[in-house]
């Protein structure tokens, strides 16, 4: 029994650290690739990568078998830095390298991991990622895979996309990095490459709030993480026109707000409809509306703004069915006009349906799938699956459900699906 408790106590600690050890990687990848890179160059940007993936294992192992030091970022921080010393020193023999690289090493030997010093650097890689070389979608995906930590199959789920593709995509990045030589530097053109920046840090907090990780309805670290990089971008003296950051931060505190009710106990779906709205966070619904008060008030229209603004009434309704349905189908008709996709059509067909009622939307879903490969997302046949519901059509309604479990991955999508199917197939 002593042993077996033994066991028992030695894989909860190894559980616990390899927990802890995941989650402190998942905060502080991006900081410390980023001040890695200050000192390595850009060129050299995916060995900035690989020291932080050493420092993860030397972690997981130090950790576990000696115990979870008393300041463990400060821990990941330290190793990082040394295995880059390492290197640094390695290289200091290469004559063409030796000035720079000299100096490179006593800097980083004194250096200090503060709060601004990873700010700034932070806000330096976000922009180099930007570099016009590269295409904008291999921009994304370098700014969520080197800034967020974000798997390769994150970002295939971010972009609805394969792992293929995405490696293809991270490659031709680094490759442009590599041959031009990006200095890691605020670049002149950041008012002209924000938006690329504000579209990857949104796909970070809807990775969040969209987890589709299995079993996971939220990830908190990494809506913290997003909002924390836009406040970043908010701080900065360089950024001058600052609209669409204020617009993306009230729409993350507006959607954040409501995380404690869109889940139950047992870490399953509640639908907006069917909410506590009392359990709404009141005071992120405030910052929400400040930030949004902010964006309006520099009178420039953008999709963020847009999508800030029907949050916005969604959290200020008092109920589902009081929700100002007419406006928030206006606001969806000039998204469309913005960003006229399939989601975005999708997302609009709800208030259409509440405005012009379930046939019309329904038209409307149909007519999106035969111009579209919407029909490969699970949300689709959900979506159009609750339409024929709520016109009695029980058996198109079984059809699309069927269908929407067939494609849903998410064991917490899975779940949802399955309830809403039992309503009309019960054991």
């Amino acid at each position: 029994m002593f042993v077996a408790g033994n066991l028992e106590m030695n894989k909860s600690k190894k559980k616990y650290s390899h927990e802890l050890t995941e989650h402190f990687f998942r905060n502080e990848y991006g900081k410390i690739v980023s001040v890695i890179t200050r000192y390595i160059g850009t060129e050299n940007v995916e060995t900035a990568e690989d020291i932080v993936q050493e420092t993860l294992l030397k972690a997981v192992e130090y950790w576990q078998n000696v115990g979870i030091p008393e300041n463990p970022e400060a821990w990941l921080y330290t190793t990082a830095k040394n295995l880059t010393l390492n290197i640094l020193k390695r290289k200091k023999y290469h004559k063409q390298y030796e000035s720079v690289i000299v100096k490179n090493v006593e800097e980083l030997e004194k250096i200090n991991f503060s709060e601004r010093l990873i700010m700034d650097e932070q806000l330096k890689m976000m922009f180099v990622c930007c570099h016009p070389s590269i295409s904008e979608n291999s921009q994304i995906a370098l700014i969520l895979k080197i800034l967020c930590g974000f798997s390769i199959s994150e970002i295939a789920n971010s972009f609805f996309s394969t792992n293929e593709t995405i490696n293809k995509r991270l490659v031709r990045g680094r490759k442009q990095l590599r041959k031009n030589k990006v200095s890691f530097e605020i670049p002149n053109n950041i008012n002209e490459n924000l938006k690329i920046v504000l579209k990857a840090i949104y796909l970070l907090f809807n990775e969040g709030y969209f987890s589709s990780k299995k079993n996971e309805l939220i990830r908190y670290d990494l809506c913290i993480e997003a909002i924390r990089l836009v406040k970043i971008l908010i701080n900065s003296n360089s950024i001058k026109n600052k609209a669409d950051c204020h617009a993306l931060l009230a729409l993350m505190y507006l959607n954040a707000s409501r995380f404690e009710a869109r889940m139950n106990a047992d870490n399953s779906i509640i639908e907006m409809e069917k909410q506590e709205r009392k359990k709404w966070n009141q005071e992120l619904i405030q910052s929400g509306i400040r930030h949004l008060n902010l964006a309006i008030r520099e009178e420039k229209n953008s999709i963020f703004l847009i999508l800030a603004t029907i949050s916005a009434n969604h959290c200020i309704s008092p109920s589902f069915k009081e929700t100002n349905w007419e406006e928030i189908l206006l606001l969806y008709d000039k998204l469309v006009e913005l960003e006229d996709s399939p989601i975005t059509r999708l997302n609009r067909s709800v208030p259409l349906a509440k405005v012009k009622g379930n046939k019309t939307a329904i038209a409307e879903l149909q007519k999106l799938q035969s111009n579209s490969d919407i029909g490969n997302y699970y949300l689709f046949h959900s979506t159009l699956g609750e339409l024929y519901k709520k016109e009695n059509e029980k058996n198109k309604a079984i059809k699309q459900f069927k269908k929407a479990i067939s494609l849903a991955e998410n064991k917490r999508d899975l779940d949802l699906l399955n309830k809403k199917l039992l309503e009309f197939v019960p054991n």
